[in-house]
């Protein structure tokens, strides 16, 4: 399956974002595993903004910890404790989190020295915590309440129709 993102009238992040949610729901298929439609949700973000420096997922694990998921951009931390730094502060608090400059946020973890903002959008399914979608900039400011509205938007899309699939995936993956 060939898919391509194409934003073609957008002049601002609130058109691309308008432009890019019902090709997210086209790419998302139920006939391909979790997994793969996380890694394409976001592909199609992360190609669709040059503000983004990273963006990926981190998972509940049984330990009270977030795990690393699929992710792009540099490498990152592959674990930060549930209360620790954005992810794991939007994880206890289940909100998202935006951060104007990391520098001013207590107990940032810096898994990239260059990442000035950030934005941590909680995955809650039928009020479980299943994880947390990170981005990241190495602009300043580079998120606001439009890309909050949207970007829980998509999770709340990609949850609806994966959820139930993450969750079976994350339990097995905690046996391990």
């Amino acid at each position: 399956m060939s898919e391509e993102i194409a934003i073609k009238n957008a002049t601002g992040d609130k058109e691309i974002y308008e432009e890019l949610f019902p090709q997210i729901r086209s790419l998302l298929s139920e006939d391909e595993n979790v997994l793969s439609n996380m890694s394409n949700f976001i592909a199609a973000i992360n190609q669709s903004f040059e503000k983004i420096s990273w963006i990926g997922f981190y998972f509940k694990t049984e330990r009270e910890k977030l795990t690393l998921g699929p992710f792009q951009g540099k490498t990152a931390c592959t674990t930060i404790t549930i209360g620790g730094g954005v992810c794991g502060t939007a994880a206890a608090e289940r909100e998202t989190v935006i951060v104007k400059d990391v520098n001013e946020f207590p107990g940032h973890i810096a898994c990239d020295a260059d990442s000035r903002s950030e934005i941590v959008v909680p995955l809650i399914s039928k009020d479980e915590l299943l994880g947390v979608l990170d981005l990241d900039s190495y602009d300043l400011a580079a998120f606001d309440e439009i890309d909050k509205f949207f970007l829980e938007k998509f999770v709340h899309e990609f949850i609806s129709r994966f959820g139930a699939e993450l969750k079976k995936m994350l339990s097995s993956i905690s046996k391990l």
